[in-house]
């Protein structure tokens, strides 16, 4: 609220309460409010502040600025019928300004002094910022009842502030023009600090959105939806980050996680963490695996920030997920008949804290079973506890069992949001969920192979049997020679019984996996090289493929394009 008139003997008891209410604001807005409570009715009777456009940003020294843009008028509700800035709409003030090269005006703002409205030629000065009938005779008060401070920050001119005392007030006093110094300056250093902050919010932000992913896989027998909500203006950009890898075996990695704290840093640890968490995914580590290495990499960045993370993989064939927890708030699964569990995994402790022992738990993922992960912004705010939130989440969940399926996981998202996060939030949310749909046990064939001799030519047996029994019979020649191709592979080099699984969904998916790390590659063979030519005719006559290092050894896999069928055309 406004400041009451002050007397002229409480001018420093009113300098400190002024300073430190323009010094608590946190952006550009808030601080010209808290100088304008400040000042009228105070100080003065109306306030007229221009702002450099665009406000510069940095370290370098600044010329005289190209454009001053009006930011805001406020005046004393008596003043509201006196000669000062008479218009409701402000028409008589100059909204865009280009000060002249030489002129008063800029000769002013370079000096960063206040000056008296009866400064020597000061009057083109104010012609400039109040507009030409300013100067015009019982306009605006002049002399001794006008003061221009121009807002000078550490190295930029940020803009200029008009102060007017009405007739019947008296005089502005050479105290004053101190006062009026105080203000401005203040003023500047807050208005230098909001876009100071404002911008580096504003990368931090950037490049968090630069580090999550700009849009998800679309695996085979699940659903995805997410969404990311940064905290409110007040809040710098936070840690916050969900991703969701495919693995071998159309199996799918579900991750979100939490680096404490709102700063640039955070995000750029947050970026740091993702890619180490992809990395290890690629090796198709267990959940608990891929936390412990992940907390390994996290001290050697050698910061002293701290991370939550929900690591979980979903197989669509076994209908079953793995889930391990570092810290992080439990996730919640809405099962087909609309009952809402949270799940009991053990949560650890976060990533960075080292010497932590992690657990995987395994549980059953029937289809139709949603996923909600999430970051604690969602479930923990000033108003609620972390417990509370959870429960209020599992609540909601179970709310909506009428038709949940029926839903669409986007609306469900939205929903989410709207009941928990619906106002101003503290902190950043990411929330990620699934809808399990399976894999339909029809389309797989699944088979342990021993390694010897005869195995590439049991292999492509059973291929050719199932091919037939899906009626893709148009396939047969070309998935049996690669899979001999690859099996034959396999068995060159494995030490334990190879497994072989056929995949059909709008592709034909092959994949064979044996406890050899070693990965195959396509090389020249030799005029008189017995081998060497196998992975060509993979290459050539396969849609796709691709060989993938596990921590148990390797998968080898390729995809051909199932062909339609004819059009039926009836007698």
């Amino acid at each position: 609220m406004p400041l009451p008139p002050v007397p002229q003997t409480d001018r420093l008891q009113y300098l400190d309460v002024a300073t430190r209410r323009i010094a608590r604001g946190m952006d550009l807005d808030e601080t010209l409010r808290e100088l304008r409570w400040a000042a009228v009715p105070a100080f003065a009777d109306a306030i007229v502040i221009h702002l450099h456009d665009p406000l510069p940003v940095g370290d370098e020294k600044s010329a005289v600025p190209v454009v001053l843009q009006l930011h805001s008028i406020d005046r004393a509700p008596e003043a509201r019928t006196a000669l000062l800035i008479p218009h409701a709409e402000y028409a008589d003030v100059t909204e865009r300004i280009q000060p002249v090269p030489d002129g008063r005006l800029a000769k002013l703002l370079l000096a960063g002094q206040p000056s008296f409205g009866d400064a020597e030629d000061i009057g083109p000065a104010v012609a400039e910022l109040l507009g030409p009938a300013a100067s015009a005779p019982g306009t605006l008060p002049q002399g001794r009842r006008l003061i221009i401070a121009p807002l000078h920050g550490r190295h930029h001119v940020m803009g200029t502030v008009v102060l007017l005392r009405r007739p019947d007030r008296s005089a502005f006093t050479g105290d004053d023009l101190l006062v009026a110094s105080q203000l401005a300056t203040h003023t500047a250093i807050g208005v230098q600090k909001a876009v100071m902050y404002g911008h580096e919010a504003s990368v931090a932000d950037t490049l968090q959105h630069t580090m999550l992913p700009s849009s998800l896989p679309e695996p085979t027998g699940v659903q995805l939806a997410s969404r990311y909500l940064p905290a409110s203006k007040t809040a710098q950009v936070g840690g916050d980050w969900y991703d969701a890898i495919p693995l071998p075996g159309n199996r799918v990695a579900l991750i979100v996680g939490d680096v404490m704290g709102h700063s640039m840093t955070s995000a750029a640890i947050m970026g740091q963490l993702r890619t180490i968490v992809q990395t290890l995914a690629g090796l198709d580590l267990p959940p608990h695996e891929v936390l412990h290495h992940l907390d390994e990499q996290a001290q050697r960045l050698g910061s002293d920030h701290i991370a939550t993370c929900l690591y979980a993989i979903y197989d669509p064939i076994s209908h079953r997920l793995l889930m391990a927890n570092a810290g992080h708030p439990p996730a919640v699964l809405l099962r087909p008949n609309g009952q809402a569990d949270v799940l009991r995994v053990p949560p650890g402790a976060p990533i960075g804290v080292g010497g932590v022992v992690f657990e995987s738990v395994e549980m059953p993922a029937p289809t139709g079973t949603t996923l909600v992960l999430y970051t604690d912004g969602l479930v923990e705010s000033r108003a609620m506890d972390v417990g509370t939130g959870v429960e209020a989440l599992r609540t909601h969940l179970q709310s909506t069992r009428h038709g949940h399926r029926l839903s669409s996981l986007e609306r469900l998202c939205d929903r989410i949001l709207a009941a928990l996060a619906p106002g101003p939030r503290d902190d950043d949310i990411a929330l990620l969920t699934a809808r399990f749909e399976g894999f339909p046990p029809d389309s797989v064939g699944y088979w342990h192979l021993d390694p010897h001799p005869l195995t590439a030519g049991q292999a492509r047996r059973l291929t050719r049997r199932v091919l037939r029994r899906w009626g893709l019979d148009a396939l047969l020649d070309s998935t049996e020679l690669m899979v001999s191709e690859i099996v034959t592979n396999a068995v060159r080099y494995a030490s334990r019984p190879i497994s072989l699984r056929l995949l059909r969904t709008d592709v034909l998916r092959c994949e064979v996996t044996d406890d050899s790390p070693q990965v195959p590659r396509m090389r020249e063979a030799g005029p008189g090289d017995e081998g060497g030519r196998g992975l060509f005719l993979v290459n050539r006559l396969a849609q796709r493929w691709g060989a993938t290092r596990l921590s148990t050894g390797k998968v080898v896999w390729f995809e051909q394009r199932i062909p339609k069928e004819p059009p039926y055309h009836g007698s």
